[in-house]
């Protein structure tokens, strides 16, 4: 996988900053009527092959971006890399701020976190450290629901696996967690996905990298953003 990173922002409001991997597509949480009536007109000028499946395409987007709203998701990018078969692994990340005000963050996460996870060899909590403080990572595979429709004749909907892992990193200034999390259906790349979760998670910043520098030279990047969009080297 590409491990190059392109700065994001949190949206709508900027509360942290952080980088995206080489091959992760923000998607727009907020989007205008009028950019979501511009869709639905192209959709409707695509050929007749095709706008079925755009249209299915268009209405789970929709039903997304109700799920992301709902759970205060600040944002969600969605990632597509070969994977060692030269086919096309999926992934996505989405990034949260969890407000816990009047306590202290660190104490409630690690409550949470050690109520919420199994027991397996690749499960439990584990504290990381990352340029904004003590992280804690948390992973597990689990089956849920897979897209598409069951095979003729079967009613229950179809099923796979998936791997999940989450790092929590409270924020005792601002009595909040901040959560960088990914999920991929393409659990033999579980390392590699763990990897990049990690890497995304040590960009998180609380200080705007475009203010980094005063007076950068012409051309240049700030060093903050420098930084964030070195972290694998």
């Amino acid at each position: 996988m590409n491990d190059r990173f392109d700065v994001a922002v949190a949206e709508p409001k900027p509360l942290f900053w952080y980088g995206l991997p080489h091959g992760y597509q923000q998607l727009d949480l907020d989007p205008s009527p009028e950019g979501l009536d511009e869709v639905a007109q192209r959709i409707r000028e695509l050929p007749e092959e095709f706008r079925d499946r755009a249209d299915q395409v268009f209405r789970l987007y929709a039903v997304v971006l109700t799920k992301l709203r709902k759970h205060e998701v600040l944002g969600c990018a969605l990632g597509v890399h070969p994977d060692d078969g030269g086919a096309a692994a999926m992934s996505v990340i989405t990034v949260s701020s969890l407000p816990m005000p009047g306590v202290n963050p660190k104490v409630v996460l690690t409550k949470m976190l050690a109520d919420s996870t199994g027991t397996g060899p690749d499960e439990g909590i584990r504290p990381v450290e990352l340029p904004i403080g003590t992280g804690f990572l948390v992973q597990s595979e689990r089956t849920t629901v897979a897209p598409g429709l069951p095979p003729e004749g079967q009613e229950e909907p179809l099923e796979g696996t998936i791997w999940q892992g989450l790092v929590a990193v409270p924020d005792i200034a601002s009595s909040s967690v901040i959560t960088v999390q990914l999920v991929t259906g393409s659990v033999a790349l579980a390392d590699d996905y763990r990897e990049v979760l990690l890497g995304t998670a040590r960009t998180l910043s609380l200080t705007d990298p475009a203010a980094a520098d005063e007076e950068p030279g012409p051309g240049a990047a700030s060093g903050r953003t420098e930084t964030v969009r070195s972290v694998f080297g």
